[in-house]
């Protein structure tokens, strides 16, 4: 995000600066040990955690949760999903190297939420399809930093 700060008399600019923008990713696994990754439709296409940018007003675990639904299709509100969650939405990490998005310098809010089974999943929004992978068989050609995240998230479950 760029940020100005004017003159209030002249209106030239007095300082420019940068601020990171803010992200949020949502590992979902399964007991049988499987995880969750989408076929992003847009750049830097790949196979990545679902997630996406923070909305301004918005909590970290509402973009999260607002993302899980717009990508997969998963809403944890309905009651249906909710009889299969084995652990609510809970903070794994934060993800903060200024190159971990090819974009622009992201920060990401990194949680996770534990699933009894796989559950149906309606690929949508930024998501060209989304797959449930085994912790075993995991593809190593991730987007962004998941690949790191995912080696950090293996290691905290085992």
């Amino acid at each position: 995000m760029n940020n100005k700060i004017f003159c209030p008399k002249c209106n030239s600019v007095l300082q420019e600066y940068k601020n990171p923008a803010l992200t949020v990713d949502i590992i979902v696994y399964t007991l049988d040990q499987k995880i969750l990754l989408i076929e992003r439709i847009n750049p830097p296409h790949g196979l990545a955690i679902p997630g996406g940018f923070v909305d301004y007003g918005e909590t970290t675990e509402h973009a999260a949760l607002r993302e899980l639904k717009e990508e997969t299709g998963i809403d944890i509100n309905n009651n249906n999903t909710k009889q299969h969650i084995n652990k609510n939405l809970t903070l794994f990490g934060v993800y903060s190297d200024p190159k971990r998005d090819p974009r622009q310098h992201t920060v990401s809010i990194v949680y996770y939420i534990k699933l009894n089974k796989e559950l149906k999943i309606i690929a949508a929004d930024d998501a060209k399809t989304a797959t449930f992978f085994s912790v075993k068989d995991l593809p190593q050609n991730l987007a962004f930093d998941h690949k790191k995240i995912l080696f950090d998230f293996i290691n905290f479950i085992n």
